[in-house]
This record gives structure tokens, sequence and C-alpha cells, in this order.
């Protein structure tokens, strides 16, 4: 597969970001007043400041754009259709997540959601390692960020049970 014409490959590569930055912006809808609602919540004192979540999960949708045009350029959506099914499954709870914690203030389903976020991110990883492996280790800070951010779900959602029922 990787010798289809370039522009083919380009256009995929813009394909798979779109796809990507698609989940960032339905989950931006929901975090409209994140920057308020998370500045009234209490924190665990390791918490980052609320400014870095941007810049950080910017990098982290372009990797996984990256990442998933790599698997698709390397055997194509039949051949990869796994693969990239958890890729497309993983950003819909990766979006959702958003919506429970900032729109709809529910922290359990937030913290059940990171969980199966993660899991999903793992099976991602493993078939993503199958088809090439740049591409799995793309993921590897989106990994460990959504390991972080599940530690910071729970503490958060502990420390304001008022406040995210």
């Amino acid at each position: 597969m990787s010798r289809m014409p370039m522009s083919r490959q380009g256009a995929g590569l813009l394909g798979w970001l779109l796809l990507a930055f698609s989940a960032a912006a339905i989950g931006a809808v929901a975090s409209v007043d994140a920057a308020t609602f998370y500045a009234g919540l209490l924190r665990p004192h390791w918490a980052p400041p609320g400014w870095l979540f941007g810049p950080v999960w910017g990098v982290l949708y372009l990797l996984m754009g990256v990442a998933a045009w790599l698997v698709w350029r390397q055997q194509g959506l039949r051949l990869a259709a796994t693969a990239l099914g958890l890729f497309i499954a993983q950003l819909a709870i990766n979006a959702l997540w958003s919506w429970l914690f900032f729109a709809w203030h529910l922290g359990a389903l937030a913290c059940v959601d990171i969980v199966v976020l993660w899991l999903l991110i793992i099976a991602m990883l493993r078939a993503f390692w199958r088809v090439r492996a740049l591409a799995a280790l793309l993921l590897l800070p989106y990994l460990a960020w959504v390991s972080f951010a599940a530690l910071l779900c729970y503490a958060t959602w502990q420390l304001n049970p008022q406040m995210l029922s």
C-alpha cells in the first residue's frame, strides 16, 4: 500500500488528521467553560495548570492522526480494519469524556470512560504495532498522558463530590 501516489498519501494524511481533530473539536464544544469550571474545582497538588491541557492535547491529536495514517498507508482500510476501527472507537470515547466531565459534571462516569479509553488505547497500540511499529510508538505519549489524566480525573472527582456527582 505504501506505493500509492503521493497525492493519495497526502489526501489520506489530511483525512486522518481531520478525523482526529474532529474528535478534538467535539470535545472542545463540551469544554467551552472548562477553564472556569476547572479553576473552581479542588485539585490535587500535582494537577497541572489549566492552560497546559490545550497544547498537550493538540500534539497528541496530531500524533494520533499521523499514527493512523501510517497504518492506513501500510495496509489500507480493508486490511487494517481492526486497528483503524479501534482508532475510531477510542476517538469517540475520548470526545465523550469532555462531555461527561465538563458539560455534564458526571465524575464517576468520566472515570469509567477514561478507563475504557485507556483499554482501547492499549488495544489500538497493540494493533498498530502489528502493522507498523512507528505508528505504535507515536501513541506512547498519548497512553502516558491518558494514564496521568485517569489519575487526575479520579482524584479530582473524589475531592469534589458535590460538583461532580
